[in-house]
């Protein structure tokens, strides 16, 4: 089919902040003493109060103190002071380095009404009455992710492997689980589950009941897992890094749903699929103290919400993907008994409202856009509030409808993102926006979005003295008609008669758009190469574009070639500019980005560069959950694994490489790299590798980061 990739509209953004003659240098931008803060989130961090106030955790020197804020006349009080803070720990057992360490970090639980909150002082745990001004000792062994109960009185976390809870009035504690060990997690994910299905960073995997009577947990048995093991080389002897993690068709850990009174007695949920094997993707309590779980086929091809009565459940609501089903999150309740369900049935990820015997009533938010977030609902469930993309695809506003789908309202004004966060009666909210030029930047509004107060206008002062380049967004067509979002960053000095080099970012992978008329992180690197004379172009695939599950489907059981077509189309606008150096082109991309590069160089001859971070070589050496959703099991799918294989085209690079991975990437493991080196090596190409010791799958320490812009640029400057 011939490439048809049409202009369908140009937004021009204004020239980024300024046109002044400073330069941006590499040093700038990743040195690890060097470093300029061009942009960053705002300094003042808030939270709102039950009863309507914000509370504002302020760093002071290197500890942190709490005040109490009126939203209506920014009266600020204080509520806890860091010496007092620093006192009460030390007066309950802390050590001062202990305390003082924990006060750096800032990172407090709060319990329901914010009148006390949890910190992890010195591996123990550490509860401080905020009025009161004291603080207690609760539990010692290294307590992990503590969650108060409801009502407060009981603190619930992980010792090992196992459940405890601890009685706040009296620091008496109750061990709930036994048999946690190495390869059985009680109230604890593992790495596959935390990282695909319950979010990077929390294994958690306890709920407390409304009641604060009862806990539901996942038990997760690991045993069948494959060990994968990361050698750490910067020490002699050297150090093993051990991990059961599933490889796409192997076994996954087998997970069982428990419910634990506070005595320690646990009750097992029956298991609702005899002889099949699920996935368990979301628990948690209606507000009548039900138990209700979400479950999922092996490669998620569909969802199933269930309500547990006693320990047998009912069905309530089949979500079927035409492809794959996305994970979904737990109903949104309402005073009626009712509640409302988010689904991308239709092909776009919208609301809808049940009544209370599970039955559809209809939806509440439909069209060709995606409702991003929900906050909630009115008390009188009338209202609801959310985030959704209805203006622009690559921004996101804050929204309120009637639950009978009337009376549309954006809240939030300028064009760009919002990010909101509404107060306990939807009166008032604080909310960062930024967009492609603008750092964040943080204002208070009213329930009806006007602006009361610009809390951190977050002046870019490092940038308004810079020489920079245009950034525009295109909306550029495939060949099929399918409108891609796309980003340009011109060179400072823009000669539309001359010819440019062209440096292209992608991540490519479902659902996860890099075109975002938001402020990036990667800015100020965009525009030092705009300062060099080298334009930056992201386009985003299809499938990438987060504009619906129907965008992705075409990926399904093949990736790589639906998304190498898309940025082929891409390039055929590009070329139809007239300034682009269609021969003088570079990819660059991480994670999935690396793999699209590699895949990109093996199956074209469209870039003279790729820049390969952590690529995924071959799917079967990625994780089971995440490959599976897409490609399916691999004996069920040779011919798509193959397809997707670069390993398989190595023979076929066209382009020179740049290949960089940590040695300790527990995500994307090295052996994904070395086996593409192998490969390359056996057919007779070249590639250059810079490694990153100790790095796991982002390379955030200030060393690494250094390393890998130092790599990229001096490979751009030589080659491109």
């Amino acid at each position: 089919m011939p490439v048809r990739a049409l202009l369908a509209c140009l937004i021009l953004v204004p020239c980024l902040l300024g046109q002044g003659s400073g330069r941006i240098t590499l040093e700038s931008i990743a040195h690890p003493t060097k470093k300029v803060a061009y942009g960053g989130l705002p300094a003042t961090r808030l939270e709102w109060l039950p009863d309507g106030s914000l509370v504002q955790t302020r760093r002071e020197g290197d500890q942190v103190a709490l005040y109490r804020l009126d939203p209506l006349t920014w009266e600020r009080k204080p509520l806890l002071e860091s010496s007092r803070l620093h006192t009460a720990l030390v007066a309950a057992g802390a050590t001062e380095a202990a305390a003082k360490a924990a006060l750096g970090r800032g990172s407090f639980a709060w319990n329901g009404t914010h009148s006390a909150f949890l910190v992890d002082v010195g591996e123990e745990l550490f509860l401080v009455d905020v009025k009161a001004a004291t603080a207690k000792r609760l539990a010692g062994g290294k307590p992990e992710e503590p969650a108060f109960s409801p009502d407060g009185t009981q603190v619930a976390y992980l010792r090992g492997n196992d459940l405890y809870r601890v009685d706040v009035a009296t620091a008496r504690e109750t061990r709930l689980t036994t048999g946690g060990s190495e390869t059985v997690f009680n109230g604890r994910l593992d790495w596959v589950y935390q990282e695909e299905l319950y979010g990077r960073g929390s294994f958690r995997a306890f709920w407390w009941a409304p009641d604060s009577k009862r806990l539901a947990f996942l038990s997760l048995d690991e045993t069948k897992v494959p060990v994968y093991t990361l050698m750490d080389d910067r020490f002699q002897p050297q150090r093993p890094l051990k991990a059961r993690y599933p490889k796409a068709g192997d076994p996954n850990p087998i997970a069982r749903l428990g419910v634990v009174d506070l005595a320690g007695t646990t009750t097992w949920m029956d298991a609702p699929y005899a002889g099949q094997e699920t996935l368990i993707v979301q628990v948690g309590w209606d507000p009548s103290g039900r138990l209700l779980a979400t479950h999922q086929d092996r490669i998620q091809s569909w969802l199933d919400l269930r309500r547990y009565e006693g320990t047998a459940s009912r069905l309530l609501i089949r979500e079927n993907g035409r492809a794959w089903q996305e994970r979904l999150p737990l109903p949104h309740f309402l005073p009626d008994g009712g509640f409302l369900w988010e689904s991308g049935r239709t092909g776009r990820h919208h609301v809808y409202r049940y009544g209370k015997e599970a039955q559809l009533l209809g939806a509440v938010t439909a069209g060709d856009w995606d409702v991003r977030q929900v906050h909630g609902t009115d008390a009188v469930g009338r209202t609801l509030y959310f985030d959704a993309t209805e203006r622009s695809p690559i921004g996101q506003d804050a929204y309120r409808i009637g639950l009978d789908g009337r009376d549309l309202t954006r809240l939030t004004d300028r064009p760009g993102t919002h990010r909101v966060r509404f107060n306990a009666t939807f009166t008032a909210f604080l909310d960062t926006w930024s967009d492609a030029r603008t750092p964040p930047q943080q204002a208070l509004h009213d329930g009806a979005g006007k602006q009361l107060r610009l809390i951190d206008a977050n002046p870019p002062d490092k940038l308004k003295d810079l020489k920079l380049g245009k950034v525009s967004f295109q909306q550029v067509k495939t060949r099929d008609g399918f409108p891609m979002e796309t980003m340009l960053v011109l060179p400072a000095d823009f000669d539309p008669a001359k010819k440019y080099p062209v440096y292209q970012y992608i991540y490519g992978g479902p659902a996860s758009p890099m075109v975002r008329d938001s402020w990036s992180r990667d800015m100020p690197w965009y525009q030092f190469l705009a300062q060099q004379g080298i334009a930056t172009w992201i386009c985003d695939n299809r499938s990438a574009s987060h504009k619906g599950l129907a965008s992705a489907y075409g990926i399904h059981r093949n990736l790589g070639a639906q998304e190498l077509q898309d940025l082929l189309d891409g390039h055929a606008w590009l070329k139809q500019q007239g300034w682009a150096d269609m021969d003088r082109l570079c990819l660059d991309g991480w994670s999935y980005g690396g793999f699209m590069v590699t895949y990109a160089l093996t199956h074209s001859k469209a870039w003279k560069l790729g820049i390969a971070g952590a690529p995924v070589t071959d799917w079967h050496l990625y994780d089971s959950i995440y490959t599976e959703r897409y490609m399916g099991l691999p004996a069920d799918n040779p011919a798509g694994y193959d397809a997707s294989s670069v390993l398989k085209a190595a023979g076929n690079l066209s382009g020179r490489l740049l290949l960089l991975h940590g040695t300790l990437d527990d995500n994307v493991h090295p052996q994904n790299s070395v086996m593409l080196i192998d490969a390359l090596q056996k057919a007779g190409s070249s590639v250059q590798i810079v490694l990153l010791p100790g790095s796991d799958h982002s390379p955030r320490a200030p060393q690494h980061s250094w390393a890998r812009f130092q790599a990229m640029w001096e490979f751009l400057s030589k080659y491109l």
